[in-house]
């Protein structure tokens, strides 16, 4: 099971308000989450996705801080958000789990997002795979690297157990699924080179009923 916030969405109005909801999930008190599913720097990467999380109605918007941009769509009740997350923040968080250098840096090299899905308003249970999902790049639609080949890959490249699994925790869960008032977060590759733009098209299931949601012209870190 992947860990998962059973509490009310994040307020993304405030830095503050994300902050009330993510300190508990670092000392592994929130309601619904796994003691130890979230390490301290994971935590507060994600308390930085979560806080530039772009106002209702504001598709994209940038940290002042980060340069960091947040892309996000809002359909039939359901929240899905991409955050940048930079080669630097992605390779420090792997070294500090164990990996090597180059190992870490070939993940952080795949252009990866902090990545949100939430429950708000569906009318139903939401279920998805991220086998379903897709990116249109350069005309070409093709499919998400999927969790279990990176880490096949870092079983042959010598990586350790506990690396291994610190990396598939870090992860936007395979598949999941979230009642109204639940959410997820997690690191998603596309596995594009740094500065690719493409579009993301998300599928997910509502009681037996198939919805899509886009984020059009989204950009990977440089």
């Amino acid at each position: 099971m992947a860990c998962q916030y059973k509490g009310p969405p994040p307020n993304r109005q405030a830095r503050s308000g994300v902050q009330k909801i993510l300190e508990p999930i670092i000392h592994g008190r929130a309601a619904g989450i796994r003691p130890g599913c979230f390490a301290n720097s994971f935590a507060i990467m994600a308390i930085a996705a979560l806080a530039s999380l772009p106002a209702a109605g504001e598709p994209t918007r940038r940290d002042p801080d980060t340069g960091a941009t947040t892309w996000e769509t809002q359909a039939h009740g359901v929240t899905l958000t991409l955050t940048q997350l930079l080669p630097d923040q992605v390779r420090a968080f792997y070294v500090n789990r164990g990996f090597d250098l180059a190992d870490a840096a070939v993940f952080a090299g795949a252009c990866v997002f902090m990545t949100v899905m939430r429950n708000d308003a569906a009318p139903g249970e939401l279920s998805f795979r991220l086998a379903d999902w897709q990116i249109q790049t350069a005309g070409a639609i093709r499919g998400l690297p999927p969790v279990d080949d990176w880490l096949a890959q870092w079983q042959r490249r010598g990586v350790s157990e506990t690396a291994r699994i610190a990396f598939r925790w870090a992860q936007l869960p395979p598949e999941q699924s979230y009642a109204p008032g639940e959410w997820n977060q997690g690191m998603l590759a596309t596995g594009l080179p740094p500065g690719s733009r493409f579009d993301l098209i998300a599928h997910w299931t509502v009681a037996g009923q198939d919805y899509e949601g886009r984020l059009d012209d989204v950009r990977c870190s440089d």
